[in-house]
């Protein structure tokens, strides 16, 4: 069937309180895979998400579009307080940057 599986986002994570390791799929949120072995739990969760991508192909349902096909502009849009605007405005200025570039160093 569809191997667009291959082409979503996965994730491995060790939260210290379960002492096992999480396989994610960040297009698929609501699955998830436990191992003790993180190569499990990524083969694990990949299985998982061709498997159910594969069941929404078969029930004509809409897949998620991977995130690696998204294409994104580089605009990005946030509302901060007028006294941390305020703040990095002086940044940028004692810097002699713009704001746009000081936010954008702070983000990488």
């Amino acid at each position: 069937m569809t191997k667009s599986h291959e082409r979503h986002t996965y994730r491995l994570t060790w939260p210290e309180e379960n002492q096992f390791h999480i396989g994610l799929c960040t297009e698929l949120p609501s699955l998830s895979w436990l191992d003790s072995s993180p190569e499990k739990a990524v083969a694990g969760i990949r299985k998982l998400a061709k498997d159910r991508l594969n069941d929404m192909a078969k029930n004509k349902e809409q897949a998620p579009e991977p995130i690696a096909l998204k294409n994104y502009s580089g605009k990005f849009v946030g509302r901060i307080t007028p006294e941390s605007h305020r703040i990095l405005a002086i940044q940028a200025a004692e810097s002699g940057i713009s704001i746009n570039r000081l936010v954008s160093s702070k983000l990488n």
